[in-house]
């Protein structure tokens, strides 16, 4: 899919988001091989990192409202109308369900579903003039795509509360002060540091990453007992790989850890 573009190096695997006319905005075409190719990336082996980011000016300003049309209920499909996640809530689900670490590298203006999907990552990093807007009651609408969800988590309620009722900008400073994203780099290097960061998570133990995502994911739904059960289990797992006997030759011949995922 032309709009889609899927590249990898050394682990990492970089799916681009390439409609810059429209700043990559979201169809469900579009979306739907979006949560495609994070499938995949989840099943290969070959894949330990993904990043998602934006063609030209933007990372996603959201829902394509071009190509998105109003049908009174009546005309919808029995599936669209039964629908109980929609394209944009699979989307958001695919993300947290990828067994990879995904990093919302923001090149640019993330709004509405575009900002969601950059929430959904594990990782959220922001090119200095880029900015940020929930934007949907600028359109009389409300959230979707997991904003409610992932907002009030990152940055907590009042702020959530009001980044969403008033729809406002956010710049990239205000952004890494609210702790929406982890880091802010410059325009000029943007896509090189942030691929810094991914190479050194793929060179990682890819199990270890695994059960560490599997277990933050989880992490608000549990009582203190279950996840400590929980988090057990994960590193006897990890007691049982290969990588933990090599993170400690590695450790005691004072050298790089070489991580294969066995």
């Amino acid at each position: 899919m032309e709009e889609l573009q899927v590249s990898q190096l050394d682990g990492v695997r970089l799916i681009t988001l390439n409609r810059p006319e429209r700043l990559n905005a979201l169809h469900e075409a579009l979306a739907e091989e979006l949560v495609k190719t994070l499938d995949e990336a989840s099943r290969d082996d070959q894949v330990r990192v993904v990043v998602v980011i934006g063609t030209g000016r933007g990372f996603c300003a959201g829902l394509d409202l071009t190509s998105h049309t109003f049908e009174e209920r009546g005309q919808r499909s029995r599936f669209e109308r039964l629908d109980p996640l929609g394209f944009v809530g699979r989307q958001a689900l695919a993300v947290t369900a990828c067994d990879k670490p995904v990093i919302a590298a923001i090149n640019g203006i993330a709004a509405g579903a575009g900002l969601a999907l950059a929430l959904a990552c594990d990782l959220r990093y922001m090119a200095d003039d880029a900015t940020l807007t929930t934007g949907y009651i600028r359109r009389g609408l409300s959230p979707d795509a997991g904003v409610t969800y992932f907002l009030p988590r990152l940055c907590g309620m009042t702020d959530a509360t009001e980044l969403i009722m008033t729809g406002r900008t956010v710049t990239a400073n205000e952004a890494n002060g609210l702790r929406i994203v982890n880091r802010v780099f410059a325009r000029a290097t943007f896509q090189e540091d942030v691929m810094k960061i991914a190479h050194e998570l793929a060179a990682g133990p890819p199990l270890a990453l695994t059960q560490s995502k599997r277990l933050l994911a989880g992490t608000y739904d549990h009582s203190l007992a279950d996840q400590l059960k929980l988090e057990w289990t994960a590193i006897h797992e990890c007691f049982a790989s290969e990588d933990v006997r090599e993170g400690v030759r590695s450790f005691l011949e004072k050298r790089p850890p070489q991580f294969t995922g066995n």
